[in-house]
């Protein structure tokens, strides 16, 4: 008989974006003239660079060749685009990491899902409240959550993030954590954290023996020079942390699937007899066993970025999107909508109006406005009472919806 890894059993039925899509497809189904605009899921909406759709060209031809083809390529990643991150997004900020601590990803999501594999299912772990949802719940599906209720699950220490708190996230006090994760600049809230704030969290995690798992995939994004890019900006962090990133929204990946992960060597988690493993070393062995790699194809259109106009050309892109953010937080805040996020990261954090629930106006926002947000109650319990607006769309259809929400808050 096989049986069941009843650990996925504990999952709640749906994830939050599969319930989002269910309802609005539920909305056209009973109005199908009606035209909704998704300021919702995070998807980007502008094409490709000119310089990656070149490199893209260049590396398929490549591939129509046998002199020039390229089958399995390495696990790590092709030494081309390692790097290249090194030299671009690393050293420029001080930072010195060895080619073999940067791992390419087919996007940031799965290796942050991946990577709790390496480590024993008693670790405690925190979480930012609210947090985007494959943190936690990668982790439930291996056990290391407890049991779910009343939104919250049982072994999980969540650190609330709210306007209440200035959306700063508090060093657990009264007990131990293992695995900590941050996520900055933040999805869903778009807001940032200081080098002071990272500090403490890396003083934490030095001396009490814990592991950061740092998503930066929206670092791109950071317009206050003061805030990190990177968690190794600040002193140890090598030793405890490990960063995620993204091409998906620093150059409209999405489609295309690429990213890295950086392990540095220094990092190490225990056995129970107190011998010292390299996680880096685990992560190798994982990832030659379950991972054949990346695309050529993708890998040469994420080295494009890194050119003097592919630079050029992505930073356009990110700073279309910002302008988005900037009018809707213009637009928002006129009408009296309590907003945070938008100037560091291309969401805004909204509070729903009159202590409505998110579901709630989620449903009305659809059906008067006919407009999508994310309900915040889907990242957790302090996301109750918020709702979370991305950037992403195009310059007419974010004008679109906000004049559509300005006329429905005026009915």
């Amino acid at each position: 008989m096989a049986l069941v890894n009843v650990h996925y059993l504990n999952l709640q039925d749906n994830y939050l974006f599969a319930d989002i899509a269910k309802k609005v497809n539920a909305f056209k189904v009973m109005h199908p003239k009606a035209d909704v605009i998704s300021l919702g899921i995070g998807d980007v909406t502008q094409p490709l660079c000119p310089a990656v759709i070149s490199a893209m060209q260049k590396a398929v031809t490549e591939m129509s060749d046998a002199s020039t083809f390229h089958g399995y390529g390495p696990e790590q990643g092709y030494e081309f685009l390692r790097d290249a991150i090194l030299k671009n997004d690393y050293v420029p900020r001080g930072i010195h990491l060895d080619i073999d601590e940067v791992f390419i990803n087919d996007g940031a999501k799965s290796d942050i899902g991946n990577f709790q594999e390496l480590l024993h299912w008693d670790n405690f772990i925190c979480v930012t409240d609210p947090i985007y949802p494959v943190y936690i719940d990668s982790n439930a599906m291996i056990g290391r959550c407890g049991a779910y209720k009343n939104g919250r699950w049982s072994y999980v220490t969540y650190t609330p993030c709210t306007a209440e708190n200035g959306f700063i996230p508090e060093i657990p006090k009264n007990h131990h954590v293992d695995i900590i994760y941050l996520c900055y600049p933040n999805n869903p809230t778009g807001t940032v954290i200081t080098k002071t704030e990272l500090r403490k969290w890396v003083n934490y995690a030095l001396k009490n023996d814990a592991l950061i798992l740092y998503d930066a995939a929206y670092q791109a994004y950071i317009q206050d020079p003061d805030i990190p890019h990177s968690i190794y900006e600040i002193r140890g962090a090598r030793k405890c942390a490990i960063e995620f990133r993204s091409y998906s929204k620093t150059a409209g990946f999405t489609g295309i699937r690429c990213g890295y992960t950086i392990v540095p060597k220094d990092v190490t988690a225990a056995t129970f007899e107190g011998e010292r493993i390299s996680l880096n070393k685990l992560w190798n062995r994982r990832q030659c066993t379950k991972f054949n790699g990346t695309s050529y194809v993708s890998q040469r259109a994420a080295e494009a970025i890194y050119s003097p106009e592919g630079k050029e050309q992505i930073q356009k892109t990110i700073d279309y999107y910002m302008a988005n953010a900037a009018k809707m937080l213009d637009v928002l805040r006129s009408l009296g909508y309590e907003c945070y996020g938008g100037e560091n990261a291309p969401y805004i954090w909204m509070r729903t109006p009159g202590g409505k629930s998110s579901w709630q106006f989620f449903e009305e926002l659809l059906y008067g406005a006919h407009v999508v947000c994310t309900p915040g109650s889907g990242f957790g319990p302090s996301g109750e009472g918020y709702v979370r607006l991305t950037a992403f769309g195009s310059h007419e259809s974010t004008a679109e919806a906000l004049e559509r929400i300005k006329q429905w808050g005026r009915g």
